[in-house]
């Protein structure tokens, strides 16, 4: 069977943030477990699709992979491996152990499995919030594109206290245990459901998930562990990057609190219109402008390319619409790194005015038979746009 896309498996958009994401496979994990439908193969599939998609699209590097190239981006990643639903827990054991969901133990693993989760609720003092992630749009023009660059980039973002190390405490005050959540970092409200308890964990407001308080603030901070600032960050783009692709820099988005790690720079490709060249994937066309004398007796022209100028031959008799293909002259493709083409398009141009002399002389010119078409009738623009077509694809 054909996989599914991963976005339309979780029912998110493409611009789904990681909470939205993490959300909807919580609650898609939940409907479709083998636990809550017993031989329902169908649903079984469902959760490990489910799984397969979250494992992907909560991971910013395969994200972005599969983003730019879909299933092709993930080669070399196994991710159907899984031959049951324990196989799929004991891989994502983490993925569930933050969901907040639990039964009598603390974690999803006690609703289906009956597994105790206590080491988890420890596992989070003194932990801080990982920071948000910073998206930027980068404009590039087509001469960039084509060639592989290095971008010096000023952004605004959080980042680590230096008073106080990230730690949010007064230099030499300590922290103490918090009141509210005994140091565990969360709080948890159980309720009954039939023949099951359900606990909704969240994290503890008093201390953020510490499962510490700070007695004494950091003045320069206020207890965040981190100031607004500008950085300058440099970011190399590679060659033939295209419109919506986006390149994340890691830890370079805002500081998380308490010391928390930071999140990630995202970096989107904006591909800046050109004054005369177009491009089609890795194929570039331009639009040559050539006198009627120059393309009935031929000629030598010099025309813009993406990497300086180049010199071409117009044959003598050329006509509207002629293309003529300069190889490797295009933009490189993004994997491979081989270059596309540029395409010349010839259209001759007709002067709207004439004086006098130049109205006697094609006067003279128009009594020669040779100059004027043998037909009336033409089907060169079908055959241009044929042979564009040809080109391209």
């Amino acid at each position: 069977m054909d996989k599914r896309d991963y976005y339309e498996v979780l029912e998110i958009g493409k611009n789904a943030s990681s909470d939205e994401i993490k959300s909807q496979y919580r609650k898609m994990a939940m409907k479709f477990h083998p636990d809550r439908n017993p031989d329902d193969n169908d649903a079984e599939n469902k959760f490990k699709e489910a799984t397969e998609a979250y494992e992907v699209l909560s991971d910013n590097d395969k994200r972005a992979r599969y983003d730019q190239y879909g299933f092709a981006g993930l080669r070399g990643n196994d991710y159907s491996q899984y031959s049951n639903a324990n196989d799929i827990f004991s891989h994502f054991s983490d993925i569930f152990s933050n969901f907040g969901f639990s039964g009598g133990g603390g974690s999803i693993f006690d609703d289906f499995f009956g597994g105790s989760s206590s080491g988890r609720r420890g596992s989070r003092r003194q932990q801080g919030e990982r920071g948000s992630d910073i998206r930027i749009k980068l404009p590039l023009t087509l001469e960039e594109i084509a060639k592989s660059v290095e971008k010096t980039l000023k952004i605004k973002r959080l980042t680590s206290c230096e008073s106080c190390h990230g730690s949010g405490a007064k230099s030499g005050s300590d922290s103490k245990t918090c009141p509210t959540c005994n140091g565990m970092g969360e709080v948890r409200q159980v309720r009954s459901t039939g023949f099951m308890q359900i606990s909704n964990v969240t994290v503890c407001p008093s201390c953020s998930g510490r499962g510490q308080v700070i007695k004494d603030k950091c003045l320069s901070c206020n207890g965040e562990g981190r100031i607004s600032a500008e950085d300058t960050v440099k970011v190399n783009i590679p060659a033939g990057v295209e419109q919506g692709n986006y390149l994340p820099v890691r830890t370079k988005g805002n500081a998380g609190r308490y010391g928390g790690e930071s999140g990630d720079l995202i970096v989107v490709i904006e591909e800046k219109e050109h004054e005369y060249f177009k491009r089609e994937g890795t194929t570039v066309i331009y639009d040559a402008v050539i006198s009627y004398p120059e393309a009935a007796l031929g000629c030598e022209l010099e025309i813009p390319t993406l990497f300086g100028t180049d010199r071409i031959r117009i044959d003598a008799g050329s006509q509207p619409g002629s293309v003529i293909r300069l190889n490797g002259r295009g933009i490189p493709h993004l994997n491979s790194g081989a270059k596309g083409d540029l395409l010349v398009y010839l259209d001759v141009y007709v002067p709207t005015s004439l004086n006098s002399k130049e109205k006697t002389l094609l006067k003279e010119l128009s009594q020669s038979d040779n100059i004027y078409p043998k037909k009336r009738h033409s089907t060169k623009s079908k055959d241009f746009f044929d042979k564009l077509k040809d080109a391209l694809f």
